[in-house]
């Protein structure tokens, strides 16, 4: 086997072996189905790209890259660049969500405070007995 051979083997099952761990992943809920959709695209990518090194030649060709491997690294730059734009967006709605819930909780405490209050202004009894713990007699 010569040594492109090989390059392309180990490739092959590189790409392989992620595609599995996606799936492995998803099935031990340890990653969403909607990001795991992202992955298996791009395990698939690699795959293609592994096992048919004329598209990568040809693509690099057609865009003016002059090494085709720097395509992939471009293609890679790129594709983190949109995850961590898609991810930025996520912690920038979670922390908007966090927040309000946040405002709510602080705002039913509140009510819950006035209507204690209430309860013990309208019955002196119902404050005694809330402070006081119950005992126990042996």
């Amino acid at each position: 086997m010569s040594e492109m051979d090989r390059s392309v083997v180990l490739a092959v099952l590189a790409a392989l072996a992620a595609f599995l761990l996606v799936l492995e992943l998803v099935r031990r809920r340890r990653l969403r189905e909607d990001y795991s959709l992202l992955w298996l695209f791009v395990a698939v990518a690699m795959i293609v790209v592994a096992a048919w090194r004329e598209l990568l030649h040809g693509l690099a060709a057609l865009v003016g890259i002059a090494y085709p491997p720097n395509l992939l690294f471009l293609l890679a730059l790129l594709f983190i660049f949109g995850l961590l734009l898609y991810f930025s967006t996520v912690i920038t709605r979670l922390t908007q969500e966090s927040k309000r819930l946040a405002q709510e909780v602080a705002l039913l405490r509140q009510q819950l405070q006035r209507l204690e209050q209430a309860q013990a202004v309208a019955h002196p009894a119902y404050e005694q007995d809330q402070q006081q713990p119950e005992r126990v007699e042996a």
